[in-house]
């Protein structure tokens, strides 16, 4: 049964605002974590989120958050928080398979990096959420939130869905190409894809463009999940970490806005355009100046330069997962996807030289993109080009298949190593689709100020 989806009547299930409840004994972490073991209780069965659970642990971690609490003695902002973990990643006590059958009984025992925070911050590391076959586009079996015909989205399809679902208030994610934001826009999330290496990837560093994400029910708690998870463990091996605040940046109105066509415009549907161009409107009548390709040459430049992102996503996520799939068809003798199997194609057809082009394609955008820095605050687009497919969807891009949702809207971030936060402001035809505000690498704080006031400021667009 489809549930009707109204960004204005939607109640998102948020952590921070409980905690002032936590702190005079109203309220506790056991008590908050039991609320989502009930909703998980009845909407599991259909949503199929979860890979596993580890409940015990959590009741335990939720007791001693409580004590904490009596005590005044809270670990962080997010001192209690029941979270899911995208099963890309690491968790000591319990297995990681990867979306993948060949891990079936992979108990690496150990944490990821930002596992790793989140535990010390006292957050409740509840469980793994399915994700797509080593995140790439062979879907797992979870279904959209609002509508169990439709996906969640894809590679971090749990992570999106239990949010939207209601079950938790947050979760981690990981992006290559679109796999935060997109099933973020499918699950009237709020997610923020931060600069390139500002959150530890911990054992993600294989892929020159992955990133760990936050999937929230709002933006406050993105944040402070973000950086609570940064404070401990830093960003990439050689990275500065993520930059801002305890507390979420104040609401900031963006003087100017580039519109980005990227190569999501041509496949972008009729009511999500006009849902978006009167959100526009809407942010033009609030003194936001909204400008495009045509408007400035430097703009035009950065069009072009991203207007291959697909191509160069595919081609790079290719070429630095090879050595890896070669090793599982040597270990396994098959187990692999169709679709694993077109990238493993894709290859083996490319040399060192042209990994090296497509590097250089890769620069050239972030080049681009920097020269626009003084253009504008920000730049903004849809999340995705339309509201979640059905299940048995077969879209494709660049040679590659794609079950999960077209990623046109969100291979241009990943290659740009940029900073995107999506926002649930619009509905299409009762089914949520996210906008998103992209800046320039290490403004991730400033941006969510942005997006903090486009959401305050702007009224939600259902069609």
């Amino acid at each position: 049964m489809s549930a009707q989806y109204s960004p204005a009547d939607f109640q998102p299930l948020t952590f921070h605002d409980a905690v002032p409840a936590f702190k005079d004994g109203t309220d506790n972490p056991r008590k908050y974590l039991e609320r989502c073991l009930e909703t998980i209780e009845t909407r599991e069965p259909v949503v199929r989120a979860w890979v596993e659970m580890n409940i015990p642990a959590s009741r335990s971690a939720a007791d001693a958050s409580t004590k904490r609490y009596q005590a005044g003695r809270e670990l962080s902002t997010i001192d209690g928080m029941p979270v899911g973990i995208k099963d890309m990643l690491m968790t000591k006590d319990m297995r990681t398979r990867m979306g993948s059958p060949l891990f079936e009984g992979n108990y690496t025992k150990q944490d990821s990096a930002c596992v790793q925070a989140l535990r010390s911050a006292g957050a409740i590391v509840l469980g793994k959420t399915v994700t797509t076959e080593l995140g790439m586009s062979h879907p797992g079996p979870t279904t959209n939130p609002f509508d169990p015909l439709r996906t969640p989205g894809g590679s971090s399809s749990g992570s999106a869905a239990v949010v939207g679902a209601r079950m938790v208030p947050a979760a981690i994610g990981t992006q290559v190409v679109g796999s935060v934001i997109r099933p973020a826009s499918f699950c009237a999330n709020y997610a923020i894809k931060p600069t390139l290496g500002a959150l530890n990837r911990g054992e993600r560093l294989g892929f020159s463009q992955s990133h760990i994400g936050i999937h929230a029910g709002d933006l406050h708690d993105m944040w402070q999940v973000s950086i609570e998870v940064a404070k401990r463990s830093g960003g990439d091996p050689g990275f500065p970490g993520l930059y801002g605040g305890t507390v979420l940046h104040a609401a900031a109105r963006p003087a100017r806005l580039i519109v980005m066509e990227a190569e999501g415009a041509p496949e972008l549907d009729e009511a999500t355009k006009g849902a978006f161009d009167s959100l526009l409107s809407d942010l033009h009548r609030a003194g936001v100046e909204i400008i495009g390709r045509t408007d400035h040459p430097l703009v035009e430049a950065f069009e072009q330069a991203i207007s291959e992102s697909l191509a160069i996503s595919r081609d790079i996520c290719a070429y630095e997962m090879r050595w890896s799939l070669e090793n599982l068809l040597e270990q396994f003798g098959g187990g692999l996807s169709e679709s694993l199997r077109s990238r493993l194609d894709i290859a083996r057809k490319m040399t060192l030289d042209d990994y090296r082009l497509v590097l250089s394609k890769r620069d050239a955008a972030r080049a681009a993109h920097h020269a626009i820095s003084n253009i504008a605050d920000a730049i903004i687009s849809p999340s995705s080009v339309g509201p979640a497919p059905t299940l048995n969807n077969k879209g494709v891009d660049s040679g590659v298949i794609h079950t999960t949702g077209l990623p046109n809207y969100n291979a241009v971030t990943s290659v740009l190593g940029a900073p995107t936060i999506t926002m649930p402001l619009l509905a299409i035809h009762e089914l949520p689709v996210g906008v998103q505000v992209i800046g320039q690498q290490h403004t991730d704080d400033g941006l969510a100020g942005i997006a903090r006031w486009i959401s305050q400021t702007i009224h939600e667009r259902p069609v």
